[in-house]
């Protein structure tokens, strides 16, 4: 998945992982107000907005300026806009979001927020050393495991031994939504929501 990949499924519209309501994960954030939030891959995502209306200061990383401008005009904020190195950095309030790659992001967190980041990776020992090195704090870590031969990713197959092998996880939740997968052919599916320690 290179960067154009994630850029014209965004001007295409073809973003079918995008919630319009807040994830139902985010009944299990337990991070303390004030705490310096990473979003990574954040999308458009509506969470954003609702960690910050939480009292966290939130930066989100998205690769597409089409995602950025939708989530502030949705948001009905107006953001300023400016080039940050690698980035273009657009803020409002307590939100920043960093347009780039994630893998170049430098800087220093309290806490994760990842529904969509692991599970969208191919390179996903890569992003594990990443978050370990700008997050000090704990998370909350959103993954989808399936038989992945029954279908290419994204959502990639991410299981439980993998997230243990690269993350101090603590197992919240886990769903059966093998109804919601079916349609894609796939014959089995869990949702597991954990608390991460980075």
């Amino acid at each position: 998945m290179n960067a154009e990949f994630w850029k014209v499924r965004w001007r295409e519209s073809r973003t079918g992982w995008h919630r319009e309501t807040v994830n139902p994960a985010l009944d299990l954030w337990d991070v303390p107000r004030e705490a310096h939030v990473l979003v990574p891959l954040c999308g458009r995502s509506v969470d954003v907005g609702w960690l910050a209306e939480r009292g966290h200061r939130v930066t989100g990383v998205e690769l597409s300026e089409v995602a950025i401008e939708e989530f502030f005009s949705n948001a009905g904020l107006k953001p300023t806009r400016e080039d940050a190195g690698p980035f273009v950095r657009w803020t409002a309030g307590p939100i920043t979001l960093m347009q780039g790659d994630f893998f170049a992001l430098e800087g220093s967190f309290d806490a994760l927020y990842d529904r969509a980041a692991l599970i969208a990776l191919p390179q996903r020992a890569a992003y594990a050393q990443r978050l370990h090195q700008l997050v000090d704090g704990p998370g909350l870590l959103v993954t989808i495991e399936y038989p992945q031969h029954e279908k290419d990713g994204p959502p990639f197959s991410v299981s439980h031994a993998e997230v243990e092998e690269r993350f101090d996880v603590t197992l919240l939740r886990e769903t059966d939504i093998s109804d919601e997968f079916k349609s894609r052919g796939v014959s089995a599916a869990t949702l597991r929501v954990y608390r991460c320690s980075l």
